[in-house]
């Protein structure tokens, strides 16, 4: 069975951090996976008879000291999570089939709830493998991570710095200061010491009320400009078989030229989450194609200003309005290389545009190496500019993820599927 090195390096300050693997074992009919302590074993849970049972093996893996490096070796693997917690182990239940319930930071009664731990997120199959830092749920610990191949070639996510959460709070409360949203209550906190920074999403959950049409405005200054019938007309890429796609706004709908493809105006949920309403999953790859843009422009703000999406883009023209997913541009802001995935289709860019998404991919892997406290970077940050950051490679044409070298077309909805259909959260 094939095999891949991880290398985790425990750069907190702290004598006790734990990792975690899970996923779907490729190899094994895509049985659900968790990596043992010693870091090379595996466990394949059977279904329990009860819900919110106890795994039967130790799943935690110490990373030792400060400074210290913990090689494990994983198979082939799908919707996986690398998860980290300090100070405190994290406590993992299966229900019936067996479905994995994950530490949620949308359940207050979860036991994890109150712990302080983070993830990312990979897959590893026949063809390659991509990682990436995910901001999707929440900031929390700061994560780093550099790919190198068999040619000893290296890609590098330098995540947030050491002091990465307290900036992202700051940053949140002073928008707060500016627009009064909520945006600080985002910010979650024990002992009034900074725990994590929720996303818009994910906060919606805990608090149903908040960001209650928040972009209605901003909705209806789109639907306005492209109703006007002599000017604006939008124009989307969908970079798969479809290419590109026009549409304008009649009868309070925006409609494509692409038959039976049209949007109602989105609600604030259905722009923070990516997934509701208008901008639901639905299984017609055209019209998800289109989706995945919209989505992408509502939470960038940018369609009154750029008719041609996501092409004829710059990331300077990113969260621009007032009205704007403020937790996704400080994310980018803090970061050290201004990458991250900060929603769900935040991996959507120009053809060789930049990549913002914070994903590392390579069709022949030899190590990864993921540091998880201060980053890859302590201090210095990286300039923005168009220059300095790495172009994305955009998803192959129709769809197809298995081409070395390409990175999965939009990696969370894809794990939102996963979860869908394998996983259960303890979020209820």
């Amino acid at each position: 069975m094939a095999t891949l090195s991880f290398a985790l390096k425990n750069d907190t300050g702290s004598n006790t951090v734990y990792a975690y693997i899970t996923g779907q074992a490729l190899d094994n009919h895509n049985a659900l996976f968790l990596l043992r302590s010693d870091g090379k074993t595996a466990y394949y849970p059977t279904s329990p008879s009860d819900t919110m049972t106890n795994l039967s093996e130790e799943c935690a893996i110490p990373l030792g000291a400060p400074g210290n490096t913990t090689t494990i070796t994983i198979p082939h693997l799908a919707g996986a999570r690398l998860w980290f917690a300090q100070e405190k182990k994290l406590t993992f239940y299966l229900n019936p089939g067996p479905a994995l319930v994950e530490p949620s930071v949308s359940n207050p009664a979860d036991p994890n709830y109150n712990l302080t731990w983070a993830f990312c997120e990979f897959t590893w199959n026949d063809y390659q493998l991509y990682a990436n830092l995910s901001y999707v749920d929440f900031v929390s610990m700061p994560i780093a991570m550099t790919l190198t191949n068999k040619a000893g070639e290296t890609q590098t996510v330098k995540g947030l710095p050491a002091n990465g959460l307290d900036q992202v709070c700051d940053a949140l409360k002073a928008q707060n200061s500016k627009d009064k949203a909520g945006w600080d209550k985002l910010i979650i906190q024990r002992d009034g010491v900074n725990l994590r920074a929720v996303s818009p999403n994910t906060g919606r959950t805990l608090n149903n009320s908040l960001f209650n049409n928040y972009y209605e405005g901003y909705v209806n200054e789109v639907w306005s400009h492209y109703a006007n019938s002599t000017n604006n007309t939008l124009t989307v890429n969908t970079q798969a078989d479809a290419g590109d796609v026009t549409a304008k706004v009649a009868s309070d709908l925006l409609s494509f030229s692409v038959s039976g493809v049209s949007y109602t105006k989105p609600s604030t949920g259905d722009i923070f989450s990516n997934s509701t309403g208008s901008f639901a999953v639905s299984g017609n790859g055209t019209k998800d194609a289109i989706t995945a843009r919209l989505a992408a422009a509502f939470n960038r703000s940018t369609l009154l200003i750029n008719s041609n999406q996501p092409n004829g883009e710059s990331v300077s023209n990113y969260y621009k309005n007032d009205v704007t997913n403020h937790y996704s541009r400080i994310c980018h802001e803090v970061s050290l290389d201004a990458r991250g995935y900060a929603f769900p289709y935040d991996d959507v860019a120009p053809n060789n545009g930049l990549d913002q998404s914070g994903s590392v991919f390579d069709g022949n892997p030899k190590l990864l190496t993921v540091t998880i406290g201060s980053g890859s970077g302590k201090s210095v940050k990286d300039s923005a500019i168009e220059g300095d950051a790495t172009p994305v490679q955009q998803p192959v044409e129709g769809g197809k993820n298995k081409v070395n070298g390409k990175k999965p077309s939009h990696f969370h909805e894809l794990r939102r599927f996963v979860d869908k259909l394998s996983r259960r959260k303890s979020d209820a």
